[in-house]
């Protein structure tokens, strides 16, 4: 058996003590006692974490998660292969605004997919439909003439026989102010995020009243806060338990707006990356629909400028987050477990870790204005 010492958790205090089996399984976890000598390979207060979790990425490697087709079902395992060297977990592949037929049978071939996970693979949670229930004027990049009317006739006749393959579904509330399909999602085990929305705060406090529990990229794609109308972000971080995806690229949200969502939302922020098709690709144009979007420094636009996404990798949001706010521990956090925990996760960091082999989990070092990872062992 090898122990590891001066191990740091995010979140926890102190150092830890972690122990390995021969297989390199983690079989237990311990505070360090102050002023205590412990024999074993000390990590010089690295941190552990689990790997990342991404609740909202469009594709990558140039593969868009909304068209795919059964050809590229081999391209789709080389992509999650390569976000697994990304430091990723698992996903929730998003799906934007798509005709209802594409949209299922997006969600078939992601069904297909899930079958072929093998380990070392980055793992296919169910889809996040962002869309096709949103507002119009706050639709971003998503297609005008494929929006639909918020009903619960529209929302059954989409998702059924998919059910369990859907994991978030984005909608804005006051499409049906009686929240009765918000309610049946989450009355199902979905989880109902608010976004592309021209919600106020007390409309979206009936959403988290009636079900919902996350914000969809705050502040883009909604009414912004004001200090006479606090909006969907205000309510949001006014109510415990509702998690806020933020995408920390600088551009969506400027760097000291993102710091001030940190202290507001605290423990309830989540990191999200955004990512499009052109993940992984060098900077150009790319196709994207029926439309191209250009990627410029990892940032994708339309042709007329409008913000699309994103082609940074999750864990880079983590390393600008801690630069910018300074709190590396928050950082990690928003990443790794917190995205977990929104999905329903309710095992503390050790608890965890405990029985998850080593070379799954993540080490990271250097300072909050300097910080890098690696696969821990």
């Amino acid at each position: 058996m090898t122990q590891l010492t001066q191990v740091r958790l995010p979140g926890e205090p102190g150092s830890w003590r972690v122990a390995l089996d021969g297989a390199g399984r983690i079989t237990g976890l311990a505070p360090e006692r102050s002023g205590s000598c412990y024999r074993g390979q000390s990590w010089h207060g690295d941190w552990l974490s689990p790997a990342g979790v991404d609740l909202q990425i469009n594709g990558a490697m140039g593969l868009s998660f909304a068209h795919l087709t059964p050809e590229q079902l081999p391209q789709l395992d080389q992509c999650l292969d390569w976000l697994w060297r990304q430091g990723l977990e698992a996903i929730c592949p998003t799906l934007v605004t798509a005709a209802p037929g594409q949209i299922r049978r997006a969600l078939g071939q992601l069904q297909a997919a899930r079958v072929r996970h093998r380990a070392s693979r980055c793992r296919l949670l169910g889809a996040h439909l962002e869309g096709p229930f949103l507002a119009a004027s706050m639709r971003g990049a998503h297609p005008a003439a494929l929006l639909q009317p918020l009903t619960l006739e529209r929302v059954a006749g989409l998702i059924e026989g998919f059910e369990a393959d859907i994991a978030m579904i984005t909608l804005a509330p006051e499409l049906e102010p009686d929240q009765r399909s918000l309610q049946w999602l989450a009355a199902r085990g979905m989880q109902v995020c608010l976004g592309h929305s021209e919600a106020d705060a007390a409309m979206a406090r009936r959403a988290f009243s009636a079900g919902a529990a996350m914000v969809t990229h705050a502040f883009n794609g909604m009414v912004p806060p004001h200090h006479r109308a606090p909006g969907v972000v205000g309510a949001a971080c006014l109510t415990p338990g509702v998690a806020l995806g933020l995408i920390a690229d600088g551009t969506h949200v400027h760097p000291d707006m993102a710091v001030l969502l940190q202290r507001m939302a605290g423990p309830d922020l989540v990191l999200v990356s955004d990512a499009l098709a052109p993940l992984g690709l060098p900077d150009g144009c790319y196709p994207w629909d029926q439309r191209q979007i250009g990627v410029a420094e990892g940032i994708c636009r339309l042709p007329d400028g409008t913000l699309a996404g994103t082609a940074l990798p999750l864990l880079e949001g983590v390393r600008n987050l801690a630069r910018w706010s300074a709190d590396l521990q928050s950082a990690i956090l928003a990443a790794t477990w917190r995205p977990r925990r929104a999905l329903g996760e309710r095992r503390r960091l050790p608890e965890l870790l405990q029985g998850l082999p080593l070379c799954q989990a993540l080490r990271w070092h250097g300072s909050s204005d300097k910080l890098s990872w690696e696969r821990a062992a």
